[in-house]
């Protein structure tokens, strides 16, 4: 947290992954009250047998917080394609949930765009939005999310000499961006391969910066925006 305020990261937005990193992210929270910000959900690779047992517990330890959104949820195709039907129910229970709560979602999203797109073009209406986390997709699938009101989450795969987002980022307007890191995942350049850290943000908005040859400032503002528009804090 220290790194992060030295290099101007005020603003985490934190998920859980299942229920026992349920306590973990309101113990972040409880220190730095001003700074983090709790999500809930249920992340697709924890979508066990049991997961609707588990999701109710998840919704009854965040009962008394004040969450600001519903995720990582999703499908994850990557790990495992067996259990793809059981993916899609927790999803669209989850994003059922956020549309109760009049939250956005935060979805995870790996090797699966068309099964994720399906179930969000069923859900849509005027209550669905959030934010397409880690996007490494087309310039296609990234107008196809902007076309549903989402953003697109840019994180340290942009850095990367063959990521593919230096190419596509200059046709996409920096008003359906927002930054994220995916820590302790995903290291930007100069950290690739070792364990990543918020602080590291200013890595993804440097290079974002210099792809769409603007200023780190301009990113840095914009994108803040961005995230206060989704986020409501």
């Amino acid at each position: 947290m220290q790194r992060c305020f030295e290099n101007g990261i005020t603003r985490l937005f934190l998920p859980n992954v299942d229920f026992v990193s349920v306590s973990k992210v309101f113990s972040l929270v409880s220190s730095f009250p001003a700074n983090c910000f709790p999500m809930l959900g249920l992340h697709p690779c924890d979508v066990k047998e049991s997961w609707a047992e588990e999701l109710i517990a998840i919704q009854q330890a965040g009962q008394g917080h004040k969450i600001y959104a519903v995720g990582e949820i999703g499908i994850d195709l990557y790990w495992d394609k067996t259990n793809l039907d059981r993916q899609i129910q927790a999803f669209k229970t989850q994003i059922a949930w956020a549309k109760e709560l009049k939250l956005p979602i935060v979805i995870h999203c790996r090797e699966a765009f068309d099964e994720v797109f399906g179930v969000l073009e069923e859900a849509k209406d005027e209550n669905l939005r959030g934010i397409f986390h880690c996007f490494t997709g087309t310039l296609e699938q990234a107008q196809k999310v902007i076309g549903l009101g989402f953003y697109l989450g840019i994180g340290g795969v942009v850095t990367y000499k063959n990521g593919g987002l230096d190419k596509i980022l200059p046709q996409i307007d920096l008003s359906h961006i927002v930054l994220e890191t995916d820590s302790p995942y995903l290291s930007p350049v100069p950290y690739r391969g070792k364990p990543n850290e918020s602080s590291y943000l200013i890595y993804v908005a440097q290079k974002v910066a210099d792809v769409l040859q603007v200023s780190l400032e301009t990113v840095a503002a914009i994108t803040t925006e961005n995230s206060k528009q989704i986020f409501g804090v």
